[in-house]
Order: structure tokens, then C-alpha cells, then sequence
């Protein structure tokens, strides 16, 4: 997560700090933000997902939920703290067999063991905090099955409609192609399908 390539830069490198994670897992966001809508459509029973960035599980604990017993979440983040807390709310719901909370390592996400097997990935206000984005895309690409879905989100206030775009360059040369967006307030979204290889947008 941390390599630095020309394709597709992001000038901004801004990793959330640990302690705004309990701003960002507080119940009181579900006001503007209701995971289960926003992921409704996406996941089901027996799925693996990916969700790299968690924070302390705002999503995290949804996911979970919606993959039943068979499934399960791989949460990656950079911030040994945010995985702490993660862990310890998975417990307190009981879901703690369902999420694999991973520590990312200095150059990657630390997911080649997931090669082939992600059904959707959960790419939410994370990918404009990284140095570069391309590496990012491609190792959630080699983790995807083909035809795995990413719901990739940006916040508006953070990411322009430019820098979106590029973001999304990366990502088609990655293999993945748009094929929708997502009504999420204050945010800029696309629903992408993997199609392997090198695909662009259709």
C-alpha cells in the first residue's frame, strides 16, 4: 500500500488518524450513512469480501453479518489500533469467526493467499489516502474472482471529479469496468465488475 508508481498517482497521502475511528464507527453516522442499504444488492449468504481501510468496522460489521456462517469479511488496514477495536466489536457481536482482520504491510495488502477468491470488495474513502493507486487495484484484482464486484466510494469533499477519474484509470487497467454508481450522499461512486486482464470502460 505504501509503493509509489507513476501510473495513476494521488497527490494526497493522508492516512485517517486512529482515534477518528470512533468518530467514524459511531452509531450516530448511521443517520446519514445505513450500511445494510448501501451494501444491499451486493452481498450475500457464502461470500468472501474484501474491505481494505475498515477503521473500526462501520461496515465491517454488516459485512458480516450479511455473509452468514459460510462467509466471511478480510478487513486490511495500516493501523494496528483500528484493527484492535475492530476485533473487539467483531467479538462483542459474535462475529469474530467471520472476520479475518489483517494488519497491511508496508508495500501491500498482504492478501496473495486470497488469489481468486474475493466475491466483492468494499472500496469505501480509502483509496485517496494512499501514495499510488495502481498497486492497490491490481492486488484487489489478483483477489478477485472473475466477475467479482467493488463498489469503490470517494468522498466528495476530499477527492475532485479529476482526481475520481483518474482513480478510476488505474482501476479499468486493472481489469475492472464500470458498470454503475451508488446513490451515497457527498460522494463520488462506481459499482465496477471484474472482468480480468485489461478492460476499460463500456
Amino acid at each position: 500500500m505504501q509503493e509509489t508508481t507513476a501510473a495513476a498517482p494521488v497527490t494526497k497521502c493522508h492516512v485517517c488518524p486512529w482515534w477518528l475511528g470512533y468518530l467514524l464507527a459511531s452509531p450516530l453516522r448511521r443517520i446519514i450513512q445505513r450500511p445494510e442499504a448501501i451494501l444491499a444488492g451486493h452481498i450475500a449468504p457464502g461470500m468472501t469480501v474484501l474491505e481494505p481501510g475498515p477503521g473500526m468496522g462501520f461496515f465491517t460489521i454488516a459485512i458480516a453479518r450479511m455473509v452468514g456462517p459460510s462467509g466471511r469479511v478480510i478487513a486490511v488496514d495500516v493501523q494496528p489500533r483500528m484493527l484492535e477495536r475492530l476485533r473487539r466489536r467483531a467479538a462483542k457481536a459474535g462475529l469474530a469467526g467471520r472476520v479475518d482482520a489483517r494488519l497491511a504491510a508496508a508495500r501491500s495488502l498482504g492478501i496473495a493467499d486470497l488469489a481468486g477468491s474475493v466475491d466483492f470488495t468494499l472500496a469505501f474513502a480509502v483509496v485517496h489516502e494512499l501514495p499510488a493507486t495502481a498497486p492497490f487495484f491490481r492486488e484487489v484484482a489478483e483477489a478477485s474472482k472473475p466477475g467479482a464486484r467493488m463498489l469503490f466510494v470517494e468522498p466528495a469533499g476530499h477527492v475532485s471529479a479529476a482526481m475520481f477519474e483518474k482513480e478510476l484509470s488505474a482501476c479499468y487497467d486493472a481489469g475492472f469496468r464500470r458498470i454503475g454508481t451508488a446513490d451515497i450522499g457527498r460522494s463520488r461512486t462506481a459499482l465496477l465488475k471484474f472482468a480480468g486482464g485489461s478492460a476499460g470502460q463500456v
